[in-house]
């Protein structure tokens, strides 16, 4: 069998509701990751293409979140209709959806807190 071309990572991960973090899955249906793979199977790109799901991809603020590889591209706030677009554009033609990814400067900054909180000095010292 081929290797993958691409592989979709979906997160699924669910918190207890209102969780701070928020919650990737909230329903714990896994709907978001079935819709990915019925629009693989939808385009005959099965084998070669793969939606999986998940465990938490600690971008939890950013949630749902899908990451593709081998690309390496994150995408986060994924709704139920991005699901066509991002078949159609990132896995078929190769472009990145610039208003769903999620900046490299964001990632695994607990949604842009650690990296403000890194950018603030250290209060002076008497």
């Amino acid at each position: 069998m081929p290797k993958f071309t691409h592989h979709l990572f979906v997160c699924c991960n669910r918190r207890e509701p209102g969780n701070s973090r928020g919650c990737c899955d909230p329903t714990g249906g896994e709907a978001l990751r079935n819709l990915f793979k019925a629009e693989v199977k939808r385009r005959g790109l099965d084998p070669l293409v793969r939606a999986n799901k998940s465990g938490c991809l600690d971008q939890c603020e950013l949630g749902p979140t899908v990451v593709v590889y081998p690309q390496g591209i994150w995408y986060g706030h994924v709704r139920p209709e991005d699901v066509p677009r991002i078949i159609e554009e990132t896995v078929i033609h190769g472009r990145v959806l610039e208003d769903l990814r999620i900046p490299d400067e964001l990632l695994n900054t607990k949604g842009g807190k650690a990296a403000a909180d890194s950018a603030t000095p250290p209060a002076s010292q008497p």
